[in-house]
C-alpha cells in the first residue's frame, strides 16, 4: 500500500476516533447537568388514587368497562431520615413508572427505550443506569413546607421533570405530580379545550390530595407546568385562590392563546399572582419554513400583554429548543441539527432554568430576600450573558379599588367587622375612597330588608366613622333602628343628626313623634 494513502487513512481513522470520542464525553447526564441541591435528602412516592367523580376506560384493555378516574400520583419531598442504608433511585426506576402510567406495566424493561419515545442507543441505553438523588418511602421532613403541584407536557409522564422536582425537594418543597391523560382514555381528543378542562381537574384533585398531607402549607401553594400543562394551570389559578404563584416552562398558553379564550372559567384579569413564564429560543426561519411554522410564535405573547394585575417575569433560553425543559427532553430526546445547541449548552441551561425555578419559588413562596434579588437582577448581573438568557419583567398596572369592590369583599364577610375591612384596604390602596353617598343607599337597601337589617346598621356604623360630620349618615342610622324597633337609639341617631344640622326637618319630626 502506498505509504501516503496508509498515512492518510490512519488519520482519518484517528481524527473519526477522536469526534466518537467527544462525542461520547459530551453526551449528557445528570452529574453534568449538576444542579446544586439543597440541604435535604429527597423522598419519593407513588401510588394510585381515585377521582369517583369521573369515569375512564383503559385504551388498551379492548372492553366496555368504565372505572372511577385513576390519579397515578408522584411526590418528591424533604426527608431528614438517613438514607445511609438505602439505595438511590435509578433512571430506569423512573421509567417504570412511565410504562405504568402509559398502560403497560408488563413491558419487559429491556423494550422501554424502543417502545415510548427515545432511541434505542448505547447512549440512551447508558442513562438507564444512571443515579438520582431520590430514595422512595423516606419519612416526611417536619414542620409545613411550601408546596408545587406539577402538570406534564401533551400525554406525558408524571416523572418527565424528575430532576428539577428532586432540585426543588431537596430545597424544601413538596412537588406533586400526576400523569397527562385524556378526559376517557389515555390519549387526548381532537377537542383542546376539554382536554385543557380535564387536565385543570386532575391538578385541582391534587390539590386536593395535597391537603390529605399534614407537612403541606396550605398557605404556599404554586402552580408549575411544563408545555400543555401551562395551559391547565391558568385555568386552575383562575378559580382557586389559594395558588400563590405560576411557573411556566415554555408553557403552551404562549402559543394557544385561543384554547384559553374558549374557556368559560378563563379570566386575563383573574391572574392576580406572580408569574414566571421561561420561553425556548427563537426557532430559526428554516424550521418555520420546513416545518410550516407560524413565524408569530416566536414574538407574540397574548396571555403576556392580557396580564394586568400581577408582576409577570418573562424570559428567553437562547440555548434551549422546547424539548429540553424537561429531564427526559434533555436525556433522551434527538437533538435537531438545524437548531438545538450542544449537549453542554442544553445542560447548562436546563441548570439555569432550575435555579430560575426554585429563586422565583423561594421569592414567591417564602418571601426570600436574596431569591427576590436573583429573580429581579438582569442576567448579567447573576453571571450569566445576554446570549443565554434575556428578561423582561412587567409590573402590574395600580389597580384603582371601587365601591363594588369593597362591597364584594363586605358582603363575603356577611357585612360584619368593616372598620377592620376598610383599614386593611386602605393600607394596601392608600387612595382609596368610599363615597358617602353609596354607603348611605347601600346601607338603607340592606336595613329596610328584615333578612339584612343588622348588615344595614353595620354598613352605617362604618359610614358615620368615615363620615363623622354628616348629618344625613345619623339620620338615615336613626330610621334603621326605627325600623328594627329599637327607640332609644333612634333618639340618640336622630338627636347627633339634629345636632350636625338644626334645620333637619326629618330629625325634628321623628324626635317629635318618638317623645310624645
Amino acid at each position: 500500500m502506498n505509504t501516503n494513502r496508509f498515512i492518510m487513512r490512519l488519520t482519518i481513522l484517528l481524527f473519526l476516533i477522536f469526534l466518537q470520542t467527544n462525542s461520547i464525553v459530551s453526551q449528557t447526564s445528570l452529574d453534568e447537568i449538576d444542579l446544586d441541591n439543597g440541604k435535604f435528602k429527597v423522598g419519593f412516592q407513588h401510588y394510585t388514587s381515585y377521582d369517583s367523580t369521573r369515569t375512564y376506560s383503559r385504551v388498551f384493555d379492548y372492553t366496555n368497562e368504565k372505572i372511577e378516574r385513576p390519579i397515578l400520583v408522584s411526590i418528591w419531598y424533604p426527608t431528614e431520615q438517613n438514607v445511609d442504608d438505602a439505595e438511590p433511585l435509578t433512571v430506569l426506576d423512573y421509567l417504570e413508572i412511565l410504562k405504568e402510567e402509559e398502560e403497560w406495566e408488563h413491558l419487559p424493561n429491556d423494550q422501554i427505550l424502543k417502545w415510548f419515545y427515545y432511541q434505542n442507543t448505547p447512549a440512551n441505553q447508558k442513562h438507564l443506569t444512571e443515579i438520582t438523588t431520590a430514595y422512595a418511602n423516606m419519612e416526611f421532613a417536619k414542620g409545613k413546607l411550601p408546596t408545587v403541584i406539577y402538570r406534564p407536557s401533551f400525554q406525558a409522564s408524571s416523572i418527565e421533570n424528575f430532576a428539577l422536582c428532586e432540585y426543588l425537594a431537596s430545597h424544601g418543597f413538596v412537588v406533586i405530580s400526576s400523569p397527562s391523560r385524556g378526559t376517557e382514555t389515555r390519549w387526548f381528543s381532537s377537542n383542546s379545550a376539554r382536554e385543557i378542562e380535564t387536565q385543570a381537574r386532575d391538578t385541582e384533585f391534587l390539590i386536593k390530595e395535597a391537603g390529605k398531607f399534614s407537612f403541606v402549607d396550605h398557605e404556599k401553594i404554586a402552580l408549575m407546568g411544563f408545555s400543555f400543562g401551562g395551559l391547565s394551570n391558568i385555568i386552575v389559578q383562575n378559580r382557586n385562590d389559594n395558588i400563590k404563584a405560576i411557573v411556566s416552562l415554555d408553557g403552551t398558553e404562549r402559543y394557544q392563546y385561543e384554547s384559553l379564550e374558549q374557556s368559560p372559567f378563563f379570566d386575563a384579569e383573574k391572574i392576580d399572582v406572580p408569574y414566571a413564564h421561561m420561553a425556548q429560543k427563537e426557532i430559526p426561519e428554516t424550521v418555520l419554513k420546513e416545518d410550516k411554522i407560524d413565524s408569530e410564535l416566536n414574538t407574540v405573547f397574548q396571555l403576556y400583554d392580557s396580564i394586568v394585575n400581577s408582576k409577570v417575569h418573562r424570559l428567553r433560553f437562547h440555548n434551549l429548543t422546547h424539548s429540553y425543559f424537561s429531564t427526559l427532553g434533555v436525556l433522551f430526546a434527538d437533538r435537531d441539527k438545524r437548531q438545538d445547541k450542544s449537549d453542554s449548552e442544553i445542560m447548562e441551561s436546563y441548570k439555569w432554568a432550575a435555579m430560575y425555578t426554585l429563586n422565583f419559588l423561594e421569592a414567591t413562596l417564602n418571601k426570600d430576600k436574596k431569591a427576590l434579588g436573583f429573580i429581579e437582577n438582569s442576567p448579567e448581573n447573576n453571571g450569566i450573558g445576554k446570549k443565554l438568557i434575556t428578561q423582561k419583567i412587567k409590573q402590574p398596572q395600580k389597580q384603582v379599588f371601587t365601591f363594588q369592590d369593597f362591597n364584594q369583599l363586605a358582603l363575603n364577610q356577611n357585612y360584619e367587622n368593616l372598620v377592620q375591612l376598610h383599614d386593611s384596604i386602605l393600607a394596601m390602596h392608600p387612595s382609596l375612597e368610599i363615597p358617602e353617598g353609596n354607603l348611605n343607599v347601600l346601607g338603607l337597601q340592606l336595613v329596610f330588608n328584615p333578612e339584612t337589617s343588622l348588615q344595614g346598621i353595620n354598613v352605617f356604623l362604618l359610614a358615620t366613622k368615615l363620615y363623622p360630620n354628616s348629618s344625613n349618615l345619623y339620620d338615615s342610622l336613626a330610621e334603621g333602628y326605627l325600623f328594627m324597633g329599637d327607640k332609644a337609639k333612634a333618639i340618640e341617631n336622630f338627636e347627633k343628626s339634629l345636632k350636625l344640622n338644626p334645620q333637619s326637618q326629618n330629625a325634628l319630626h321623628r324626635l317629635q313623634q318618638l317623645k310624645k
